[in-house]
């Protein structure tokens, strides 16, 4: 059996590959720490793709009877879709008796700061609106659409 002498050098020389492999853990451990953080729980950052259903104007759960701009309706249904390229589309049912049912479709292009979303809507004006959760609320015309995904 040969002896090995150690040396000085010797220390140095098994040690350093150990010392390298121990930062480089320690390194790469950090950046697994800060890479793996929580997805945001505040649905505010998250864009809210999928549909929404109309649950209530102004508090009146739907189904409802409304009045606006002088003329009573019948609202029966109503869904928010939005899209993940930053579109959505409006469907609503409603009645002006003694009409029978109107659907209304109208598309819109969608911005998002924070938990307010701007609609742009072909032909039909700007709205704004807030997403909490998976609820939905805008004022449009002076009145508060809650949806519901």
């Amino acid at each position: 059996m040969k002896a090995k002498s150690i040396t000085p050098d010797t220390c140095v020389e098994t040690s350093a590959p150990r010392i390298l492999a121990l930062g480089l853990l320690a390194v790469l451990l950090l950046l697994a720490l800060t890479g793996c953080k929580n997805a945001a729980t505040n649905t505010a950052e998250i864009y809210p793709v999928g549909v929404y259903n109309l649950v209530s104007i102004d508090g009146k759960t739907v189904p409802c009877n409304l009045t606006h701009e002088g003329a009573a309706m019948v609202v029966k249904s109503g869904s928010l879709t939005f899209n993940a390229d930053g579109t959505c589309r409006s469907l609503s049912i409603f009645s002006i008796p003694p009409h029978p049912d109107i659907r209304r479709e109208v598309n819109a292009t969608c911005t998002q700061n924070g938990a307010e979303l701007t609609m742009r809507w072909q032909g039909a004006g700007i709205t704004k609106g807030q997403i909490n959760g998976d609820t939905f609320t805008m004022n449009n015309e002076g009145m508060i659409f809650c949806y519901r995904k």
